[in-house]
């Protein structure tokens, strides 16, 4: 499909699309019509008598009702705000030479300039119309754009849309590689400019906000039964129209693709593979490294920096690219940017709340850290937490501190004191705690008016909603798995409270970078949330590990370390342990702990020392 044939048919599907929203018009209108023939008839001494005078009550009754019922509509379709990714708008003046790169690449396109641009902390680029916008305050590029005669607003046009680039694309892709993935995504401002495919998709990104709009709860009946009727007129609407919509789009991006052939066709090819690297190592540096920062109330800093360390260290173990070295030779993309260290903070930030949802402003619990105090300010901090939590449990499930046979001064919490209950046969396997009263579970002893059959409940319906997960694991990790995830369900709830917008005031402005307000609705924070809630049997096996590194770092001298691609790893003598985890597993499946213990004699580790918690 050539350019004129992709433009053609996005063309005949938007007026097919407009074509709905005339005949939706008509039908509105159409009471009204038979009331003014009515009408006019009688007045004219036709159709008179007192069936067609009821007739004619009749008919314009239901005309206005129909008619304000159409106005209702056709307002909130044009004025609701079309859900969007929050995302960090870059000012002209924060990144002249990018925004020079893409009205160069706009010319050579013969297509108009985008009205602005800005960032996501995403492996993906588009173009996002933000015309409804124009109800609401103006943007700060908006703003900007405004100063005066001359400036950008009056070289661009206002209809263009916004060019959101994968701000990994920036720091991880040279400046060739970056125009040439962009040119098929700028090359989609030509079809956007057209009128009929403007409205149209206005009219169906209208119809979509108004279905949220009318899916929203907390209202009283008759709010609810108008929201009911503008809901279904909505989603009729929209049935009718998704089809022709889904063909008008991709009409528009054959036509960008064909358009953009002539572009960097060569460099394309090799930006592509780039483009599948950068989402690799982006997704691994997410979930392995940025997440438990996240769950510890620290967000990284420098994410995009961390993906470049991360692609590097990926490409130099599995020798991935060829002539990487020279590659990296050259200029990369985040150098477009004036300030890029303050641009990625902001990007960082906003990453933290789309995955994770982090607390509405930064502060002491939840402040950026960067990447040479990762391993003392998240790894080591994890570890002791987790290993506390563990603790607890035990203390709840009545498990003796020490043994009989125990040294003196082994009352704190150690190693050997976790392996102890999960191997002896004689400790208790169910999650009801004893209940003497005074003792580590008992009512005397608890502070958070909670009772030890609240407990037992939460421990209990942990454990029935993870059967499957725990089959095969011992009763007694059974009933330690429950009690932690009864625990950790408890602590998250006691930290969940209302959200708000994240400030950015814990990062240096530039410009305008910094999260769009306008676009932030906290009420579905996190939009994208990383991993599925994690199984009793990984929580589990998460905090066993972590036991063994406090008392590996406490007792044979280990240290925290950053893995880019694994995130929190063990370091012994300045060397990554990479065997520890099918040793937990072994203890935590199938209840044997002898691979554990040979490894810990192997590396000097003392199970029976107590350990430093948080």
């Amino acid at each position: 499909m050539g350019v004129e044939a992709g433009a053609q048919t996005a063309r005949s599907r938007a007026l097919a699309v407009l074509r709905i929203r005339s005949r939706a018009l008509a039908v509105a209108l159409l009471p009204a019509a038979a009331a003014v023939v009515l009408l006019a008839g009688g007045s004219t001494g036709h159709l008179v008598g007192p069936g067609w005078d009821a007739a004619r009550w009749a008919v314009s009754v239901i005309a206005l009702l129909v008619l304000l019922a159409a106005v209702g509509v056709a307002l909130v379709v044009a004025r609701a705000r079309p859900a969007m990714t929050p995302t960090v708008p870059i000012a002209e003046d924060s990144a002249p030479d990018l925004y020079r790169m893409v009205r160069d690449l706009a010319d050579r396109l013969d297509v108009p300039a985008p009205s602005a641009i800005a960032l996501t902390p995403d492996c993906d680029s588009w173009l996002e119309d933000r015309t409804h916008r124009a109800h609401g305050p103006p943007s700060p590029e908006e703003q900007d754009d405004a100063a005066g005669p001359g400036g950008p607003a009056h070289r661009r046009s206002a209809a263009a849309p916004v060019l959101v680039i994968g701000s990994p694309f920036l720091w991880w892709m040279r400046v060739g590689e970056l125009r040439a993935v962009l040119a098929p995504v700028v090359a989609g401002t030509g079809p956007s400019a057209h009128p009929d495919i403007a409205a149209a998709r206005r009219f169906v990104q209208g119809l979509d906000a108004a279905v949220a709009v009318a899916s929203a709860g907390n209202r009283g009946p008759l709010s609810r039964t108008v929201c009911k009727g503008l809901g279904w007129v909505s989603r009729l609407l929209l049935r009718s129209c998704r089809g022709h919509a889904a063909e008008m789009e991709r009409g528009v991006a054959a036509a960008a693709a064909e358009r953009a052939q002539a572009v960097d066709y060569g460099l394309r090819i090799v930006a592509q593979e780039q483009v599948g690297l950068a989402y690799a190592g982006w997704d691994r540096l997410l979930t392995r490294v940025a997440l438990p920062a996240w769950r510890m109330g620290r967000w990284p800093s420098r994410l995009d920096v961390g993906v470049v360390a991360a692609l590097t260290e990926l490409s130099r173990r599995d020798r991935l690219a060829e002539g990487f070295a020279s590659r990296l030779g050259e200029r990369p993309a985040c150098d477009l940017l004036e300030e890029p260290g303050a641009v990625d903070g902001a990007v960082s930030l906003l990453a933290a709340r789309l995955f994770h949802g982090g607390p509405a402003e930064p502060g002491p619990d939840w402040s950026p850290v960067e990447w040479d105090q990762y391993p003392e300010e998240v790894v080591d901090r994890t570890w002791r937490t987790n290993a506390a939590r563990l603790h607890r449990v035990l203390d709840t499930l009545g498990v003796r501190r020490t043994a009989e046979s125990a040294a003196p001064g082994a009352e704190g919490p150690t190693l050997a004191r976790v392996l102890d209950h999960l191997t002896d046969p004689s400790a208790p396997a169910a999650g009801h705690p004893p209940a003497a009263h005074g003792g580590p579970a008992g009512h005397a002893a608890r502070t958070d008016g909670r009772t030890p059959d609240d407990d037992h409940d939460n421990a209990g319906h942990a454990h029935a909603c993870h059967d499957d997960d725990l089959a095969g694991t011992t009763p007694r990790g059974a009933a330690l798995a429950a009690g932690l995830s009864a625990q950790l369900a408890r602590e998250e709830a006691e930290s969940a409270g209302p959200r708000a917008p994240a400030a950015s005031s814990a990062i240096p402005p530039v410009g305008a970078a910094g999260p769009d307000r306008a676009l932030w609705d906290d009420r579905a924070l996190p939009l994208f949330p990383l991993q599925a809630p994690r199984t009793s049997r990984e929580i589990l096996t998460e905090h066993i590990t972590a036991m063994v590194c406090c008392a590996a770092m406490d007792t044979a001298g280990a240290s925290p370390g950053l893995d880019w691609l694994d995130g929190p790893s063990l370091l012994v003598n300045g060397e990554r342990t990479a065997d520890l985890g099918p040793r937990v597993l072994s203890l935590v499946e199938g209840g044997d702990p002898a691979p554990l213990r040979a490894w810990l004699t192997e590396l000097g580790i003392r199970p029976e020392k107590p350990v430093r918690l948080v």
